[in-house]
């Protein structure tokens, strides 16, 4: 008896010493934590539910798609942002697994005004400000040099051939890049950018990372910036088709920790009744989801929609040479598409997530209005922080400029004047009177009129701000404000 009992105290204190076992390595060899302040590491109890709460949209947000979140609480006081980014070779599974060893750590160690942890899976950082445009920060550039063997030979040439190779693909690969030099000695190195950095400050992070890099000198050394993250080893650490194999370490620890005592037979049994349960629930999720797209279909035209990360990389994070103009729902953006295509992306100052199918279903009713005087609308987004309008690009400036700007090079003759107003009066009556969905302008003025290469006009700013029904005896308002 006095032995059963023993062995159960031991069991019951097995948990404790694997918790503190993780803790201790993953803190100190794998990971770089500092707190704001500098080494002030106090936890605020009040302070700690904001950051759960903070933290908790988080998760939901990682997806095979988007291994990088922003989020943002405004309500409280102060604030709260959170920006996470993962390894683009990570899978969503081993995405989440980071998330939440980095959460615990932050919550653990520095849930005051805010705090960052750099891992080699991810980064994450809150703050009680927003520091969406900071990209450099030297306080908190650290490389991690590993105590291995000093380089010899062609080492340091074969060192210095992979860290440029992985710094220019990842530049021109939106941030991510990893490769190998295999000669008489193999160097292995991936670079990562965050997000929200344009291409020059993700060039620029990068080769202060790889200066930082190449004086460790041994055979395996990491660079933890604030913008980007590089690593280079001799042994392969990364695998390009991660997110397509299974995942045999995360198998293997379920078995150990749940199963330890079953047969690979027994196992075998489980999964098939575990994905026979799983094709079910599928079934039934599909014919619901039948049922309500047909539903929504007959309601909803179609509407172009695209991804926030496309539209971000299109406009270089919306970078400021990217700026065409704004106006009162929003700032314009140029934009040019993975696939050459040039549009103009409207990012409104609201968020629509609140009213998405009322925003759908006046964006397709806006999408379907086509006229040659009109800017056509050619899709949105509204997964991202902001809500986001993609609109044809017209090249030439907009009325009021030509007109009025000092040093204008454009002298509208009298007949591309009368052209122009031909032009403006044609795609009001379109929005009167010429399609299904009728459209009251309300804002008509100079600076909402856009003229192409050949000067013809083209009415901007133009959203269901008041639209009247086929029989012209009812009127519904929609959007307030111009879209």
């Amino acid at each position: 008896m006095q032995i059963c009992a023993s062995i159960a105290q031991f069991l019951a204190w097995v948990p404790f010493l694997v918790l503190l076992a993780t803790v201790g390595s993953s803190s100190s060899s794998k990971s770089l934590l500092n707190c704001h302040p500098l080494d002030q590491h106090l936890v605020n109890p009040s302070r700690q539910l904001d950051f759960l709460r903070a933290m908790s949209s988080v998760y939901d947000y990682i997806t095979e798609d988007k291994l990088w979140v922003v989020s943002s609480i405004t309500d409280l006081s102060p604030p709260i942002y959170v920006f996470l980014q993962c390894r683009e070779d990570l899978s969503v599974s081993d995405c989440r697994h980071c998330f939440n060893q980095s959460k615990l750590e932050l919550e653990r160690k520095c849930s005051g005004s805010g705090g960052r942890i750099h891992s080699d899976g991810c980064f994450l950082r809150f703050d009680d400000r927003d520091f969406s445009e900071e990209f450099v920060d030297p306080r908190f550039d650290r490389a991690k040099c590993e105590e291995t063997e000093p380089g010899f030979g062609d080492f340091w040439k074969y060192l210095d051939e992979a860290l440029v190779n992985v710094t220019l693909k990842a530049v021109k690969n939106g941030g991510f890049g990893a490769a190998a030099v295999t000669r008489a000695e193999a160097v292995y190195a991936l670079a990562q950018c965050w997000q929200t950095l344009d291409e020059n400050s993700c060039r620029e992070c990068l080769v202060n990372a790889r200066s930082s890099l190449r004086a460790c000198g041994g055979h395996e050394a990491t660079a933890f910036f604030t913008g980007c993250y590089l690593k280079y080893s001799t042994h392969k650490f990364f695998d390009d088709a991660a997110e397509h194999k299974p995942d045999d370490d995360q198998r293997n620890f379920i078995r150990s920790s749940f199963f330890p005592h079953l047969s690979d037979h027994d196992i075998t049994k489980l999964a098939m009744a575990a994905i026979s349960l799983s094709i079910l629930t599928s079934l039934g999720a599909f014919i619901s989801y039948r049922r309500v797209s047909r539903k929504r279909k007959a309601q909803v035209p179609s509407c172009s929609n695209f991804k926030y990360e496309t539209l971000e990389k299109a406009t270089e994070s919306f970078h400021d040479s990217m700026k065409l103009g704004q106006g009162g729902a929003g700032s314009v953006y140029k934009g040019i598409l993975p696939d050459g295509r040039i549009v103009a992306v409207k990012k409104l100052f609201f968020n629509t997530r609140e009213w998405a199918d009322q925003f759908f279903n006046e964006v397709n009713l806006i999408s379907g209005v086509q006229h040659k005087n009109l800017v056509r609308l050619l899709g949105c987004s509204i997964e991202g922080p902001k809500s986001l309008l993609v609109y044809e690009y017209v090249h030439n400036r907009s009325l009021d400029q030509i007109l009025f700007m000092k040093n204008t090079v454009h002298i509208l003759s009298w007949k591309q004047r009368f052209n122009i107003i031909i032009g403006i009066s044609e795609g009001l009556e379109y929005l009167h009177g010429g399609s299904e969905v009728k459209i009251i302008h309300r804002d008509i003025k100079t600076s909402n009129i856009l003229l192409d290469r050949n000067l013809s006009p083209k009415i901007a700013d133009f959203g269901l701000i008041r639209s009247m029904g086929t029989d012209k005896t009812q009127t519904n308002t929609g959007i307030a404000g111009t879209l």
